[in-house]
């Protein structure tokens, strides 16, 4: 698993040897901060898009700067755990800015992808990869998964209760 998580410039070079061998990569980009079905199914959706599917994962802070002081739950180094343990995922980078924007352009996939939730003009590093001869694509998401509704079932179901962990 751990050969999967790479520096951005490992990631860029591993992306240009799969292109220079007629491999189409494909890249997305998330928090992933509790690992849900919703996820595993847009990855693997988003890995049939192409040969090679490489993640960008919102670092520590950069979640922290998005979602709030009490996130994330899961730190950096778990969530690149567990995405890189995912068969439909080929290589993991984490980038520390609110936006993948920077980390697009230096690694220009082919194929650029983000749930169906958001519409392609706001997709960070679209101009990009558009300007570079790649495509943007947006995949169906899972009703009712997602991590934020994770988080909310879990406090409401444990609120009040001490004694969690004696099930």
């Amino acid at each position: 698993m751990k050969h999967k998580l790479l520096g951005q410039k490992e990631a860029a070079e591993l992306i240009r040897n799969w292109k220079s061998a007629g491999k189409k990569v494909v890249f997305s980009n998330g928090c992933f901060d509790i690992l849900h079905a919703g996820h595993v199914h847009y990855l693997a959706a988003a890995r049939e898009l192409g040969d090679a599917l490489v993640i960008g994962l919102n670092s520590d802070a950069s979640v922290r700067r998005i979602k709030g002081a009490l996130r994330p739950i899961c730190n950096e180094l778990d969530r690149s755990a567990l995405l890189c343990a995912l068969e439909a995922v080929d290589a993991v980078t984490i980038f520390d800015e609110d936006t993948p924007e920077s980390l697009i352009g230096m690694l220009l996939p082919d194929i650029l992808v983000k749930g169906a939730d958001w519409q392609v003009e706001r997709i960070a590093g679209a101009r990009a990869v558009l300007e570079s001869g790649g495509s943007v694509q947006t995949l169906p998401l899972i009703e009712e998964r997602s991590t934020s509704g994770i988080i909310e079932t879990i406090l409401q179901r444990y609120a009040g209760r001490t004694d969690i962990g004696k099930d």
